[in-house]
């Protein structure tokens, strides 16, 4: 897929329906301090695997603040989104893989792993990881993502995927690594 990303400014951000930047005074050992942060929504996100294929099912998206450290800004992630709805986290985990991939994985199939806390050095936010095997009965669309998401499904061969793992020039994220280490941890014995 072909993409071309023109930056047209960066700005500083004064108001967001996502984040909001904080400043926090504290006492640490009676010595005062302070510690710039952002509060963040929660989020989840879904390991899948495609188990006739043989495959890792990741999304490519475009993401602003890599572009600025790489020039090239897309990332492989696990399926994932935002906590700010008034649902369950599994439900929003189910509504997250058929926007993002177009598999309508059954509320039972997805397990939850684990949760744990991201970009603990300024946000906090926790996110909570779920896994699911997927089969050609539950593709219903292309995916793709909601509105301008612009996501592109990619499909990874397991055995392909320590290789990929390690490959520094692939934008991953710590959430996919964790996710893979715990599936060839509990499933590669």
């Amino acid at each position: 897929m072909k993409h071309t990303i023109e930056v047209l400014k960066v700005e500083e951000c004064i108001s967001s329906e996502y984040i909001k930047p904080k400043s926090m005074y504290y006492l640490h050992n009676s010595i005062e301090k302070r510690w710039d942060i952002v509060d963040t929504h929660n989020s989840v996100a879904i390991l899948l695997y495609h188990k006739t294929l043989d495959s890792f099912v990741f999304v490519k998206q475009f993401r602003p603040s890599i572009y600025i450290k790489n020039q090239d800004g897309f990332t492989y992630e696990l399926c994932a989104g935002i906590v700010d709805k008034d649902k369950s986290l599994i439900e929003i985990a189910k509504e997250e893989v058929l926007e993002e991939t177009g598999y309508d994985v059954p509320l039972e199939k997805l397990e939850k792993i684990s949760s744990f806390y991201t970009a603990v050095g300024f946000a906090g936010g926790r996110q909570t990881l779920y896994y699911a095997v997927l089969d050609d009965s539950m593709k219903v669309s292309d995916g793709g993502g909601i509105e301008d998401e612009n996501i592109e499904v990619i499909y990874l061969k397991r055995e392909e995927t320590l290789e990929f793992m390690f490959d520094e020039r692939i934008a991953t994220t710590s959430g996919l690594m964790f996710a893979l280490m715990w599936y060839f941890r509990t499933y590669e014995k």
